[in-house]
């Protein structure tokens, strides 16, 4: 049976999770998602989270973006407890503060690619949206791109398009959920590099879930989770 593993002190913590637990109910009673993590991740650091199918990685990373609540616990994100926040301030926590790239693209096909980067940000009511968006689609190679529409792009193509929405509000916490998973190798290889240097430009933290473990170490700290505990936390040292 796994045990918890005593997480790795943050110097200036982005984000706290302090005993955080998440059940859910189901058609046999409430399930144990999440049971008891606690970690802190530091301003600019890098984080991959392994673990098998079903071991609660994706949920883990549902909480830190607040788009999971907790069962039970605290979770502390920008140095604001966002435990029992209501949805509206959480929903601003969330657009200023965080950046998330799902394996689905999720973007809005008659919408060009500056679009689909510009418009969240006009929502939250930047004046400089389009600027923004302008810059953050340079920053992962796609000046030459602005005005072409998602069916115009190919796989790798469209998932930068969805890191530079990400990055484009500058968060402080940039989450990442198997982004490759759609992609081939070589396309992987490469939408990886630009989340790496996209994340490191804004001096975000970086937390990413997959199940390629020479991915994670590429981290500079990989989290191993195992039915719901976190079994493993350790730093990676560079050869």
């Amino acid at each position: 049976m796994p045990t918890t593993a005593k997480s790795h002190a943050a110097p200036n913590p982005v984000i706290v999770l302090d005993n955080a637990r998440l059940a859910l109910k189901s058609a046999d009673g409430m399930i144990d998602i999440l049971k008891g993590i606690s970690l802190a991740i530091s301003a600019g650091e890098s984080v991959g989270i392994l673990g098998p199918s079903g071991a609660g990685k994706t949920s883990l990373l549902m909480i830190m973006s607040g788009l999971e609540s907790l069962s039970s616990g605290t979770i502390e994100l920008a140095n604001q407890d966002i435990t029992e926040m209501g949805e509206d301030s959480l929903a601003t926590m969330r657009r200023d503060k965080v950046g998330i790239v799902f394996q689905a693209f999720r973007l809005i096909p008659s919408m060009t690619a500056i679009q689909n980067v510009a418009v969240p940000l006009e929502l939250a009511g930047n004046r400089e949206a389009e600027t923004l968006a302008q810059t953050a689609l340079e920053s992962v190679g796609l000046g030459h791109r602005l005005t072409h529409l998602p069916d115009q792009l190919s796989g790798g193509e469209q998932q930068r398009v969805a890191i530079a929405r990400a990055i484009a509000p500058r968060p402080q916490i940039l989450l990442a959920d198997e982004p490759t998973g759609n992609l081939d190798s070589a396309t992987g290889e490469s939408v990886i590099k630009t989340l790496f240097a996209a994340a490191e430009a804004a001096g975000a933290a970086l937390v990413l879930v997959t199940h390629d473990a020479g991915l994670a170490k590429r981290c500079s700290r990989v989290l191993h989770i195992e039915d719901g505990l976190l079994v493993h936390d350790s730093a990676v040292h560079a050869s």
